[in-house]
């Protein structure tokens, strides 16, 4: 039969509904909006007690008022847009699964489908036809349904993978009418482009990301366009993601599932992006148990899972988005998310928010008891960023998860949190606080270097939440060493001790550390600081190595590190008093500072260190 003969007006479709059926809706760009219109808009008397099944719900067309109407029922698998307006009115019915389960739902007739309207792109001579930019479970509504209609859009673009359908499997087919639902671009900002900068410092060459719509991702697109060898494993695909692999970063050449091909099971987005999508076989798209499957996202090695944040508390329980900010982006979506990120080697958890929101209030809360749409195990959460830094919370304690998360808050907050957090008991009683310490930190201090045998060293100012870190290298020094430092025995270094130590001011007080490891999970492994004196021209300076890591560099490094900010910062001298048995600390202050001055008394050096003729 051909196709053409198949073709009907969207009233004799109408016609075909009897009272109490199921639907299945395409979702997203998918959405059949011809046929959904007519659904809504007509006054048949067989239009009754209708269940309307989509995966996720974008449409003004069916509206609260329809639904409210009893002819109409919506039942939904994400409180993406309208559902969530709806949920708790009654009005709509939302089934928590997880997104890899839904085609064995479907497949197995637990969830029963009588009819299935699913937008597709124009037939070929041979009649074959492509299911677009949206996949999902629509092969398997379309094999329980009895009557399955194709709306056919020429806008929508025709892509490979697991897309490809005969219109001999369809019952009727109509002409569409009206365009997809495009999305407009969304608006980014200074914040969530430094946001999006940190968390692509995080993400290696070689790794597999995973994308969806707002604007951290429009923010990050454009700076992972400098990495290397990406690949894409995504339930969403937009124009971020367009613009990235058009930059040439990204060729999937290191994922084991779909090698060599970005894989989605949505796009949503612009006309340019389904014009760029048209025939374009470097992108598949495959069902969503096959996109959604941890298995399947382990596979591939640095799975990176990012996930916009709403809100976050102290102990790193994260609050998701709500409406279009969360589209299959939910607690039981991103749970596959999760698993695959667990499973894959190297894999990251990474969210990322504002440290405020749009009114101006911190998103970096004491607690989040009182929000909707929490996402559960919060033992899971590697990564948390904000505008102002990266918390790395993997293997930390509360009490080191809540000095983290308050180091990344707005400066003005801080103060709040650490109140709130010790009334709590999540901080330590005697816990100190600088108030100006927030404002004043220097964040524009981040550098690293490549040392001899290949030694990767990160530099950064030191934090508070640096305690820990800085008590066991400590503990890792030899009596020998401490005494050079300490110029006494010292044998241990308490709280009490350390987070004085730790507590920079930054007017008079500039300590750098230098971390080794993987970013953000590395150990610390030196420390150098300089302590202004009166005059606020001259500062002792000292400086401590790992023994492990002696005579690579490192000390002379980060002595020049301190002489350039001593500099900027008007010093015109160091100080330091040197034990004259301590030969190493020497031949890196006569190498940073060829001019020094020396005077030997009673064992030890007096060593003034001029900066400005030596700058």
């Amino acid at each position: 039969m051909d196709w053409k003969q198949k073709i009907v007006d969207p009233d004799v479709v109408i016609k075909k509904i009897r009272p109490g059926m199921s639907i299945f809706l395409g979702t997203g760009l998918s959405e059949p909006r011809t046929l959904v219109n007519h659904l809504m808009n007509s006054n048949s008397h067989n239009l009754a007690d209708l269940e309307l099944i989509q995966l996720v719900n974008f449409s003004d067309a069916i509206s609260l008022k329809t639904l409210d109407s009893h002819k109409y029922r919506l039942k939904t698998f994400s409180s993406g847009n309208m559902a969530n307006q709806t949920i708790t009115q009654g009005l709509v019915d939302l089934i928590p699964t997880r997104f890899t389960r839904l085609h064995q739902l479907f497949e197995s007739g637990h969830i029963p489908v009588d009819a299935a309207f699913i937008q597709i792109t124009p037939p070929d001579d041979s009649g074959n036809t492509s299911l677009g930019i949206s996949v999902d479970v629509a092969r398997a509504a379309m094999e329980q349904a009895s009557f399955v209609v194709g709306e056919i859009n020429p806008k929508i673009p025709r892509t490979f993978g697991n897309t490809f359908v005969n219109t001999s499997e369809f019952n009727m087919l109509v002409y569409s009418t009206k365009d997809p639902l495009y999305f407009k671009r969304w608006e980014t900002g200074p914040a969530f482009d430094r946001i999006a900068r940190r968390i692509a410092s995080l993400i290696p060459d070689k790794s597999c990301i995973a994308f969806s719509i707002g604007p951290l991702f429009e923010s990050l697109g454009r700076q992972l366009a400098a990495k290397r060898h990406l690949g894409v494993h995504s339930p969403v695909f937009t124009d971020a993601l367009m613009d990235l692999i058009k930059s040439g970063a990204v060729t999937n050449l290191y994922k084991n599932i779909f090698p060599g091909k970005s894989i989605a099971s949505y796009a949503f987005g612009t006309p340019a992006l389904m014009a760029w999508l048209d025939r374009n076989n470097f992108v598949e798209f495959q069902g969503i148990h096959t996109v959604f499957d941890p298995v399947n996202i382990g596979k591939n090695p640095g799975f990176m899972a990012i996930m916009p944040a709403r809100k976050v508390d102290l102990t790193g329980r994260i609050v998701l988005h709500k409406g279009k900010g969360n589209v299959i982006s939910g607690p039981m979506e991103l749970m596959d998310s999760f698993s695959g990120a667990r499973i894959s080697k190297n894999g990251k958890i990474i969210f990322g928010l504002p440290s405020r929101n749009l009114h101006n209030h911190p998103n970096i809360r004491v607690s989040t008891e009182r929000y909707y749409n929490q996402l559960g195990f919060e033992e899971s959460i590697d990564t948390v960023v904000t505008e102002y830094g990266t918390a790395m919370l993997n293997g930390l304690s509360i009490r080191e998860r809540a000095q983290a998360l308050i180091e990344i808050a707005h400066p003005e907050d801080r103060l709040e949190l650490f109140n709130q957090a010790k009334q709590k008991k999540i901080l330590y009683p005697d816990q100190i606080f600088l108030k100006k310490s927030p404002r004043l930190y220097p964040h524009e201090i981040d550098d690293q270097k490549i040392f001899k045998n290949n030694i990767i060293v990160r530099f950064r100012p030191i934090k508070p939440s640096d305690e820990e870190q800085m008590r066991r290298l400590f503990y890792r020094f030899s009596d020998e060493s401490i005494y050079y430092r300490y110029f006494h025995c010292v044998t241990t270094m308490p709280h009490s001790k350390m987070q004085e130590y730790v507590n920079i001011d930054w007017e008079n007080t500039m300590s750098i550390v230098g971390r080794v490891g993987a970013s953000g999970h590395g150990i610390l492994i030196a420390e150098a600081r300089y302590l202004l004196d009166r005059s606020g021209k001259r500062a002792e300076i000292a400086i401590i190595v790992d023994e492990k890591y002696n005579s690579l560099g490192i000390a002379t490094y980060m002595v020049n590190l301190l002489k350039i900010l001593g500099k900027e910062r008007g010093i015109k001298a160091f100080t330091a008093d040197v034990l004259f048995s301590n030969h190493k600390i020497m031949r890196v202050f006569k190498k940073a500072f060829p001019g020094l001055n020396s005077v030997l008394e009673e064992g030890v050096y007096s060593v003034v260190m001029p900066v400005a003729d030596h700058g």
